[in-house]
């Protein structure tokens, strides 16, 4: 029973877990099957070769973990490298601090390089600790492409730029968790080593699959990595792989039916389309800040997100109240500030399963909400502004021109 009931549909605007397609909602409605069947291992087989083509890797190898992002780091993590080596990440937000405490919590030796939140990676320092290491003692670049407590999307073309400017070895490990299928990210092209996300992002699906795909490079540095891993070992998928099976352990039968549902999806909408759509709901919803008189959490347009917006209140307003009001009132599911900004923000998603009438939906709620907590916001301002963008900006859908 549902005990928080409320007419018409929550309005789901939180950068993740995110709205899921009906038709993968109808996709998961089934029962358990064996999953030792000749059927699972098909479907299994074609889902593995589809997921490379949204990280964009012709020679990447993919996991599909029963797991959330965290798990995925640690697979990510553990399956590289050994405790003791040296890894330089990025403070810049909430999940990048979580990502550096997994990363202490399993011995490894982080270089931890600090940005203001709202900013984004400081890649001069990168620059100067690689210009530094002809030793070659740094094993990994650790980085959140899209940090979603701040809004703030990081260049990894230019990443990898200075890796290559120094010839330097280092792999190249990336948190794409909100941004991977809804922000351009480019896996053989930018030398990403190991990529992750989590199912109920951009993709659109419940949590439960943490997506981790391994370049050839990353491949071969597990076989010496000496960190202990059991449930994320990649050897043990890599075996079953050989098999044919694909499975060492049980798999969540519904979520790889909702993912084939998924993926067909995206392939229909075309991934280069969604990944506009999504730079006009980031842009739609930066022009409404605007409009309202308040800021963007993220300082320089270089890094704007276009998944998820954290918009700063005055000091007199509670970020947290905001969102709670949002929830009691009108059934509108906001993002609260964590760690640092904390009260000082509130976040708006606007990633996956998601369209541009939707999205002023929750613009026009964000408005009242702003006039109840008493914020002078001219009713009306946000939408205005973002719907004369989107007027001009929106495309026909190409499934019914």
């Amino acid at each position: 029973m549902d005990y928080v009931n409320a007419p018409g549909r929550n309005h789901l605007f939180v950068p993740g877990p995110v709205n899921i397609p009906d038709q993968v909602i109808r996709a998961m409605s089934r029962n358990n099957e064996d999953y030792r069947s000749p059927a699972i291992p098909a479907l299994t087989k074609t889902l593995l070769e589809d997921v490379k083509k949204i990280f964009k890797t012709t020679t990447g190898t993919p996991f599909l973990i029963p797991t959330t992002g965290t798990g995925a780091w640690e697979s990510a993590l553990t399956n590289t490298l050994s405790p003791g080596d040296r890894i330089v990440s990025f403070v810049i937000g909430q999940f990048s601090l979580l990502w550096i405490d997994q990363q202490q919590r399993l011995k490894f030796n982080v270089d931890v390089v600090e940005s203001e939140w709202g900013r984004g990676a400081d890649l001069d320092v990168l620059e100067s600790k690689l210009a530094s290491d002809s030793a070659h003692t740094i094993k990994a670049i650790c980085i959140v492409h899209n940090e979603t407590a701040t809004g703030v999307t990081n260049n990894l073309a230019k990443v990898r730029q200075i890796l290559d400017a120094y010839q330097h070895p280092a792999l190249l490990l990336v948190d794409g968790v909100s941004s991977i299928c809804a922000l351009d990210f480019r896996m053989d092209e930018w030398g990403v080593d190991v990529a992750i996300t989590g199912s109920q992002k951009a993709l659109s699906l419940p949590t439960g699959i943490g997506f981790v795909v391994a370049s050839p490079k990353a491949i071969e540095a597990s076989k010496s990595a000496k960190s202990l891993r059991v449930f994320f070992d990649w050897s043990d998928y890599l075996k079953f792989y050989k098999m044919g099976t694909y499975w060492p352990y049980t798999p969540s039968i519904q979520l790889l039916y909702g993912l084939r549902a998924a993926l067909d999806l995206i392939f229909e909408e075309g991934l280069e389309n969604i990944i506009e759509r999504h730079a006009r709901l980031g842009k739609a919803t930066r022009l409404a800040v605007e409009a309202w008189g308040l800021k963007n959490c993220t300082q320089e347009e270089e890094w704007f997100s276009d998944t998820v917006t954290a918009v700063v209140v005055p000091p007199y307003i509670d970020g947290a109240e905001i969102v709670r009001r949002g929830w009691k009132r009108y059934n509108l599911s906001l993002g609260l500030g964590l760690n640092k900004v904390a009260g000082k923000v509130f976040r708006i998603g606007h990633l996956g399963n998601l369209n541009e009438l939707q999205l002023l939906g929750c613009l026009a709620g964000v408005e009242m909400i702003l006039k109840d907590v008493g914020y002078p916001v001219k009713l009306g301002s946000g939408v205005a502004a973002a719907s004369a963008y989107l007027q001009n900006n929106i495309p026909l859908i190409p499934s019914r021109i």
